[in-house]
């Protein structure tokens, strides 16, 4: 009798012993899923996130100081024209045109058109009414295509909406310590940057189509420094965004060439 409770007792333990392990096993199983399903990034992806987002901060500096200037192209008349001391030029961008007055004698003699809008002179500047009364502008007789303006300038804001969306992504990505919102940032920086690279076009159509729309008086026109300015603005953020692309990926390229560590004991 004694010799079967004993035996009884020591099958006991072995189940116990073996539930005991199995419902740790368990336990370290469902401890594992919650880790990963966390999947926290680790200090160097971190770093490389924060060196992309300053990339893409210089292509979002340059679009704004690029859309704030009225630099985007000008339009000069030959120098004598008038037949006088002074000539005339225009510059305008999206939001406002200005038409300068300048002397004959501070133009380089090999110019043959009035400017560049640098040289010191009168200056009478204007903002556009297309967003107000609708009316098209009217520069040295030629009359502005409202529709066209109105699209580039359109164009223009929906790529700052589209920038800061993205900065919010990559702020919420950074402060949660996850890598989840990094797809979206890399699509709202990809699709900002083709915005600008778009509204850049239209807006040369747009002048295109002021040229075109009197011949009366003879202007040379060429795009301005806001125009280069935002053009590597946009090449900018969608590189920018193809990099968090790049890093939002299970397994990246970066992490192949440069692996992580952990220091685990």
């Amino acid at each position: 009798m004694w010799s079967n409770f004993f035996v009884q007792q020591e099958e006991e333990g072995r189940m116990g012993v073996a539930g005991g392990t199995q419902g740790g096993g368990m336990a370290g199983m469902k401890v594992h899923r919650g880790q990963r399903r966390i999947n926290k990034m680790s200090d160097s992806q971190e770093g490389k996130i924060k060196l992309v987002f300053f990339v893409a901060i210089i292509g979002v500096t340059l679009t704004v100081l690029g859309m704030g200037t009225e630099f985007w192209v000008e339009l000069a008349q030959p120098k004598n024209y008038s037949g006088n001391q002074t000539c005339q030029m225009a510059h305008y961008g999206l939001w406002k045109g200005c038409i300068r007055t300048l002397w004959v004698s501070d133009i380089d003699p090999e110019r043959t058109s009035c400017g560049p809008a640098e040289l010191p002179g009168e200056s009478n500047c204007t903002y556009f009414k297309f967003f107000t009364s609708g009316e098209n502008a009217v520069i040295f007789k030629k009359t502005t295509n409202r529709n066209l303006n109105l699209a580039a300038a359109i164009l223009a804001l929906l790529s700052l909406t589209m920038m800061v969306m993205g900065s919010i992504c990559i702020a919420m990505s950074l402060s949660k310590g996850v890598p989840f919102f990094l797809k979206p940032a890399s699509f709202c920086f990809i699709l900002s940057g083709f915005l600008v690279l778009l509204s850049v076009l239209v807006f040369h159509q747009s002048v295109l189509a002021l040229l075109s729309s009197d011949h009366s008086v003879p202007l040379h026109h060429e795009l301005s420094w806001s125009v280069a300015c935002v053009g590597s603005a946009g090449a900018i953020l969608i590189f920018g965004g193809v990099l968090f692309l790049i890093l939002a990926l299970p397994f990246s390229p970066w992490q192949k060439c440069f692996p992580h560590k952990d220091s685990t004991t």
